[in-house]
């Protein structure tokens, strides 16, 4: 997809940058556009190296216009989004302004129009601006407004004004994108997935006996990996919560490892307070039940013939945590069983009130635990499905059709209520 990306005069200019590098991580073509004011506060090289691309900023470029360059550009692109968009922006395009690039591309184009309104809270709510956004949504419909944040605001003041952060604003985007195909590529991965937020737990983990010694499990994290790799090439923004393993971090996945399921949790909180709850939350992580009571700070020695008792407590359960605070909008959970594998998997769902379990018989040696292979059960309120045993790699494309269309539904459903 490619996106006009106009950048005007206003504090909040620098906000852009970091737009700009979410939009081109989530293989959005991001062209910017730059006004006079937004030059005062970021310069054209910033934005060169994020985008790949030559800024344009003068309407009357000879090399560019040699080429009706203006009207290139009101050709080129899928969507055209002004962030921020100040408000003399507002009042130019209300007026339609045709005496600079960005007003005249704006008139030469047929692309649907977003504007991220950013300005002191003041300017925001005077009767002028707000009567210049009602002359815009009448003159183009389907330009969409994107109501500026509240808060504490650069000059000292607190009040509604402030540009969405970058990553809202690429999510949006790349959520219209996915629902509306603009800009699908015809050859190449289906991006079904952009826009989504998922955070993603997977491998082992260890509980410490002492410095040397630990339980864990055989988990090899590979489905995990395996599901975050595939989430991230279908254009989700993954973050993947690692247990220990020997695995390659997977292209474009934020990787935060941990070692102790109460290091997971933690880690899983953290990252879901920074990411504000995510869109998904992913459990494939083969998480320890229990944990030593105490753990010994130095390598402890045998006591002659002895044996020794191990006093264990109970870990936390990361699931049901996440999904009783409600973090996330759809929640996986995975169950590794080694008998009466759909018996545990229907009761696993209902107790920890999951979306979705991915249930797999750990006791054969050819799937699960270490292998590449994988036969799974999809265990949804609706109905069960089998995924014939295949590489991980196929297995996790099948379990994310499979989340995104309970996702769909559970939408559809609460779009109606």
């Amino acid at each position: 997809m490619r996106v006009l990306l106009g950048v005007t005069g206003g504090i909040a200019a620098y906000k852009a940058a970091e737009l700009t590098r979410e939009l081109v991580r989530g293989g959005v073509e991001v062209q910017v556009l730059m006004t006079g004011g937004a030059q005062s506060f970021v310069t054209p090289l910033t934005f060169q190296a994020l985008s790949g691309r030559a800024v344009r900023t003068t309407l009357l470029d000879p090399d560019a216009e040699m080429g009706m360059g203006h009207i290139e550009l009101a050709r080129w692109a899928d969507l055209i989004l002004i962030a921020p968009a100040s408000a003399n922006t507002l009042a130019r395009i209300a007026a339609g302004l045709a005496d600079d690039l960005l007003g005249t591309v704006l008139l030469a184009s047929e692309a649907p129009l977003w504007l991220a309104p950013a300005m002191n809270q003041a300017m925001w709510r005077n009767p002028m601006t707000q009567n210049n956004v009602r002359a815009i949504q009448a003159l183009r419909p389907d330009c969409q407004i994107i109501e500026p944040d509240s808060g504490e605001q650069a000059c000292g003041d607190v009040g509604p004004g402030r540009m969405p952060e970058p990553e809202e604003l690429a999510r949006r985007v790349l959520t219209w994108q996915r629902d509306s195909g603009v800009g699908r590529p015809e050859n190449g991965p289906v991006r079904d997935l952009l826009g989504l937020r998922i955070v993603l737990t997977a491998g082992p983990t260890r509980e410490r006996l002492d410095p040397v010694r630990y339980l864990s499990n055989d988990s090899s994290g590979k489905m995990g990996y395996a599901l975050a790799a595939a989430a991230q090439q279908r254009g989700a923004q993954v973050t993947l919560v690692s247990g220990p393993v020997s695995l390659a971090p997977p292209a474009g996945v934020e990787v935060v490892p941990v070692e102790s399921a109460c290091d997971m949790l933690e880690a899983v909180r953290t990252v879901l307070q920074r990411v504000d709850g995510a869109d998904w939350f992913v459990s494939a992580a083969a998480v320890a039940d229990y944990r030593p009571q105490t753990s010994a700070t130095q390598k402890q020695k045998k006591q002659g013939d002895a044996g020794l008792t191990l006093s264990l407590v109970q870990n936390p359960d990361i699931l049901a945590t996440v999904t009783s605070a409600r973090q996330a909008r759809l929640t996986v959970g995975f169950a590794a069983e080694t008998e009466n594998l759909l018996e545990h998997a229907r009761a696993k769902r209902q107790r920890k009130g999951v979306d979705l379990i991915v249930a797999n018989n750990v006791s054969r040696p050819d799937i699960g635990f270490n292998s590449d292979e994988n036969e799974v059960w999809i265990v949804s309120a609706a109905d069960e499905t089998l995924v014939s045993r295949q590489s991980k790699t196929a297995v996790a494309d099948k379990i994310l059709d499979a989340a995104l269309a309970a996702d769909r539904l559970k939408r559809n459903i609460e779009e109606t209520v």
